[in-house]
Order: structure tokens, then C-alpha cells, then sequence
């Protein structure tokens, strides 16, 4: 009897260790199945990027020819997509209907804002519909160019997007601005800025939120855009007008990235020059400035 029970523990332990050794193996498995599935989630990520970088080459060999001060439009369902967008060089980016998609991927990461050059027709003579709808040469080299407020409101609507700010100044110096969120609102709240935590080297000249003095009168957080011909600003008179291009104004700006082109150091009525006051004050005018978003949550490109 007392063998009989002996064998029978036995077999119990062989039995419950076999199910533990089982189950063991089986949790291994499925962490290891886990862990190829993201794998191929990230390549087949990485792969519908690399797509959308190759149309979009293809698609510059005929945009090249366009007319420096054209708008283009490439509509319907043609859309592309910079994957290395935060890399320190104008992106190729177009008007385009926000909302579409390739292959699951939400599209673009563009490019919206690009001073490069002075033209006294480009940002400065523009209005309310202008802004709204986008305008430039984003080909052009030295091209201006603003994707419009209601493409980056349809955009900026889909998710977390972050924004980017490149600036260069005439000494060859470059710095650079980041705020983790960024959203613009719709026509119905005049295309209103709201924007996240800030991080970089030129300074929070967006939010002002170290300078409580600058950041009642100075500060475009949740600011309404403006342009000469729909004044939304907080201050008496017309700060687009005043400032001759369109923004988030508020009394009027701690940063103004659509002002006038000066080389450099500048006299005016108003500091209506490229401004970033937290790195070269309001009396400098910026060499070149370019505005980005992509999400946060954006795998880059690395295949």
C-alpha cells in the first residue's frame, strides 16, 4: 500500500511538473511570437514609408517645372510623405486632402511653413483666404511656402502631432524649437494655435511660459489667426496689418515667423521682421525658417 502511494505521488509530480515545463514553454512561445510580430510591424511600417518617399521623388521631376509663386494642388487621392521630416532640410510637401491614407498609413508629415528667401508678394501681401488655403512653391529652392490652416487643421486633428521649428540667422547659427503637442483648430474658432510641452535651443518664444510679463501681451497659445483682412488678435488696432502678414497674433507677438524679410539687424515702425525673440530679440530679422509636424508617436525611416 505504502508503494502503491509512493508510486502515485510520483506520478503526480511527474505529471504536474510536465504541465508546469508545458506551460512554462508556452508562455515562452507566445512572448517570443509577440515579440517577431512587432518586429514585422516596425519593417512593414518602415516599408509604407519608403513607398511613400519613392512616389513622392518620382513626383518632384514634374513639380520642378512649376511657376515659382504657383500654389500647388495635387488633390484627389495622390498623397505623399517626408519620412525624414525632422532631418535639418526644407521637406517636399503639397496641398493635399489630409484625411487620406497609404497602405494604413496616415499621411503627410509635412512641411508648412518655409521663409527662404524676400519676396514682397510672398507671406506679407496675403489674406485671410490665402492663409486658409495654402500658397507657395515648396519646390523652388529658395521658395516661400504656407500649406494652409485648414489642411493643418485636418491633419492636426487626426492624432498627437509635434511641431518643429528650424531657424538660421545671417551668422551661419542655427537653432531649433519643439513642442510635443501641436493642434490648429477649425474656421469656426478662426484656425486657433494650442501647443504642447516645449524643448530646444532657440527658446519657448511660442508660449513665453518662463516670462509672465511678455506672456500676457506676447504669448500665441491659444491665440486666433489673423491677416490683414480678418483681424483676431487681442490688441486695439490690427497686429497682421501693422506687422503686414499673417499669424497667431496676440498684442501683438513674441515670435513672428511670416514678418518681412530684413538681412539681419533692422529699423522699423514695428518689429515686423522674421522674429524669434528669445534668440535674437525683436530687432533681427531670421535668414530662413522652417516649420514641421509628424506624430509623435513617427518610427523613422531607416531602411
Amino acid at each position: 500500500m505504502v508503494k502503491m502511494f509512493s508510486f502515485v505521488l510520483v506520478t503526480t509530480a511527474l505529471l504536474t511538473g510536465r504541465e508546469s515545463w508545458a506551460l512554462e514553454n508556452c508562455l515562452q512561445e507566445q512572448a517570443r511570437l509577440r515579440a517577431q510580430v512587432h518586429l514585422l510591424e516596425i519593417r512593414v511600417k518602415r516599408q509604407q514609408v519608403k513607398i511613400a518617399q519613392l512616389l513622392q521623388e518620382k513626383e518632384i521631376q514634374f513639380l520642378d517645372k512649376g511657376e515659382e509663386d504657383s500654389v500647388i494642388d495635387l488633390g484627389g487621392k495622390r498623397q505623399y510623405a517626408d519620412p525624414n521630416l525632422f532631418l535639418l532640410r526644407p521637406a517636399v510637401v503639397q496641398q493635399l486632402d489630409p484625411l487620406s491614407s497609404i497602405l494604413g498609413v496616415k499621411l503627410p508629415f509635412p512641411t508648412f511653413g518655409i521663409r527662404k528667401k524676400p519676396e514682397p508678394l510672398g507671406m506679407n501681401m496675403r489674406g485671410w483666404n490665402d492663409y486658409e488655403n495654402g500658397f507657395g512653391n515648396f519646390v523652388h529652392k529658395n521658395g516661400e511656402y504656407w500649406l494652409g490652416n485648414k489642411n493643418l487643421h485636418l491633419l492636426t486633428i487626426q492624432g498627437d502631432y509635434a511641431l518643429k521649428i528650424d531657424l538660421a540667422d545671417f551668422g551661419k547659427n542655427s537653432r531649433y524649437a519643439h513642442y510635443k503637442n501641436f493642434k490648429v483648430g477649425d474656421e469656426k474658432n478662426f484656425y486657433e494655435l494650442d501647443i504642447g510641452e516645449y524643448s530646444g535651443t532657440a527658446g519657448d518664444a511660442l508660449a513665453v511660459n518662463f516670462h509672465p510679463e511678455v506672456q500676457w501681451w506676447g504669448s500665441h497659445q491659444r491665440m486666433k489667426f489673423s491677416t490683414w483682412d480678418r483681424d483676431n488678435d487681442n490688441y486695439e488696432g490690427n497686429c497682421a496689418e501693422e506687422e503686414q502678414s499673417g499669424w497667431w497674433f496676440n498684442r501683438c507677438h513674441s515670435a513672428n515667423l511670416n514678418g518681412l524679410y530684413y538681412p539681419g539687424s533692422y529699423r522699423a515702425k514695428t518689429d515686423n521682421g522674421i522674429v524669434w525673440h528669445t534668440w535674437h530679440g525683436w530687432w533681427y530679422s531670421l535668414k530662413s525658417v522652417v516649420m514641421k509636424i509628424r506624430p509623435n508617436d513617427f518610427i523613422p525611416n531607416i531602411v
